[in-house]
């Protein structure tokens, strides 16, 4: 058996699971303010920059992220997805009463390569975490374009 026409790829890798504190209460601040996750359990490709809360899309394709949120004190608990400057989701609430209050959500997104995708805290929201990991935040590449 020969192979004439073989051509050899490799499937790029991107994958990245994070934690956000164990500090306790973050927020409410003056200002939106961009999410650190500072826990970095998985990086696969070294996509996502604990420094800058940044996750950097390496090339094109299409990728899920999945994000959790727990507050704990009364007010307003939310986070924002935005995709370079421009904003995709909101996820959010007012809690009336203090107790621990959790919240899922998930997207996918067609990224260009060098893309940028970040979670933030509106001005005047807060979350909680703790080193249950009660805030995370996550992604891979699905495939890719």
């Amino acid at each position: 058996m020969t192979f004439t026409n073989f051509v050899l790829f490799s499937e790029r890798k991107v994958a990245f699971y994070t934690g956000l504190t164990d500090d306790g209460h973050v927020g409410p601040f003056n200002t939106d303010t961009t999410l650190k996750y500072s826990k970095v359990f998985t990086n696969i490709g070294d996509a996502y920059n604990p420094s800058t809360g940044f996750f950097t899309a390496p090339v094109r394709g299409v990728y899920y992220f999945q994000f959790t949120m727990c507050g704990y004190q009364t007010g307003y608990t939310g986070v924002y997805v935005y995709k370079n400057d421009q904003w995709i989701m909101f996820n959010g609430e007012k809690k009336d009463e203090a107790g621990y209050d959790f919240m899922t959500n998930s997207v996918v997104l067609e990224l260009m390569a060098g893309d940028e995708i970040r979670l933030v805290l509106p001005g005047g929201y807060h979350l909680y975490d703790i080193n249950h990991n009660y805030n995370t935040f996550s992604g891979s590449l699905l495939f890719t374009l």
